[in-house]
């Protein structure tokens, strides 16, 4: 027998829900492992070491990637015309 419409949405909340926790709870443990990262890192640097560190960008890899949104958004801007 099929189940009636409103005991189908409360199994897909209950499930959605469910779903939603387990992301929360992976993002927690993800953020959580960050900071300890970021800790021990920072402890073993000083501030300027650290500063040096974050402005240390490649800017031939920030490039490619500049180029590489550019050149997708112009795909989406084509296929929305056609």
């Amino acid at each position: 027998m099929e189940q009636s419409q409103p005991q189908q949405r409360h199994g897909a909340d209950h499930v959605f829900q469910e779903s939603l926790e387990q992301l929360e709870d992976i993002l927690q443990e993800s953020s959580t492992e960050e900071e300890e990262i970021l800790q021990s890192h920072t402890s073993s640097l000083s501030e300027v070491e650290l500063d040096q560190e974050l402005t240390n960008i490649d800017l031939a890899a920030l490039e490619d990637a500049v180029a590489d949104i550019e050149q997708y958004l112009e795909e989406i801007t084509k296929t929305k015309e056609n």
